[in-house]
């Protein structure tokens, strides 16, 4: 009898296909996505780094890329990308911009990157991790991360889609909205991973549009299907999708439908032989005991 599939499993073939389709559409409807990126780069101001390679986990179109190649100009900047059309894109937009000789844009798994062990001085991964094995891929992190490497990320909660979610159990019982990791959760699987003082907080943002077919429109241009194995297959009935609409509608505010996103801020360190280095920045540590989890 074959295992049922973890909370975070998804089909990979599925979501490559899905990234790769939306290549076209996704920076004309990544807002949200390019604001928590400006949310995340700007922590860096706060910690003394000087990295010799960059690893940007799950780069899209490269935004990110684009923004630490500025800030670290002395280093290589490597984008990584499960989808190749994303890729391409990230190619196009590098190839003019005169850090272009020290960039590159890698094909690659965040659950299986192709990087020698500790071969990097940094990584930044901006919403990726809601698309793979968390475990497997903050193990990867550790594992080419240089003694002393930093890793910042941002990821989405539990709380993320809740409106979206909520619509769609009133009609059925299947997953339309993909689990998401709780904030303690992060914390203990940076430490399981091998990392040295992670902190972790979160940010609530929400967006609001027009009619629910914009907020359906707006994941289906930026990639974010349903990829989750035990999805429903097929298509959604009239009735039934009638149902979700006005289930959705409900919790319109103001007349407006809304979509939030709860936002995981993280980062860590590999472990140095010395670690007042990893201190140096002034950053305050959270105790994991004192993040409470989602009821």
């Amino acid at each position: 009898m074959s295992k049922p599939p973890t909370p975070f499993a998804l089909d990979r073939a599925q979501l490559r296909a899905a990234f790769d389709r939306a290549a076209g559409s996704y920076d004309a409807a990544a807002g949200l996505q390019r604001e928590i990126a400006d949310r995340l780069l700007e922590r860096l101001e706060d910690i003394r780094l000087t990295p010799m390679q960059v690893l940007d986990v799950g780069c899209g179109t490269g935004y990110c890329s684009d923004r630490l190649a500025r800030r670290y100009r002395g280093a290589r900047i490597v984008g990584v990308d499960v989808a190749p059309a994303m890729l391409e894109r990230a190619r196009q937009r590098a190839w003019w911009h005169p850090s272009a000789w020290r960039r590159r844009a890698v094909c690659g798994d965040a659950e299986r990157l192709p990087f020698a062990t500790a071969s990097v001085d940094a990584i930044v991964s901006n919403l990726t991790l809601q698309w793979c094995q968390p475990a497997a891929a903050f193990a990867e992190f550790r594992r080419v991360l240089r003694p002393g490497g930093l890793l910042m990320f941002t990821s989405f909660g539990p709380d993320t889609l809740k409106e979206l979610r909520a619509a769609w159990s009133s009609v059925d019982e299947r997953p339309h909205v993909h689990s998401f990791l709780d904030l303690r959760d992060v914390g203990d699987l940076m430490l399981a991973s091998g990392f040295a003082d992670p902190v972790v907080d979160v940010e609530r943002m929400t967006r609001l549009y027009p009619t629910v077919l914009d907020v359906l429109r707006n994941l289906k241009h930026i990639g974010a299907h349903n990829v989750a194995p035990a999805r429903a297959r097929g298509l959604t009935g009239k009735d039934r999708f009638a149902q979700f609409r006005r289930a959705y509608e409900a919790a319109a505010v103001d007349g407006a439908i809304p979509a939030t996103y709860e936002v995981v801020f993280g980062h860590a360190w590999a472990p140095s032989a010395d670690p007042a280095r990893r201190r140096e920045h002034g950053d305050v540590i959270i105790p994991l005991s004192e993040i409470r989890r989602h009821g």
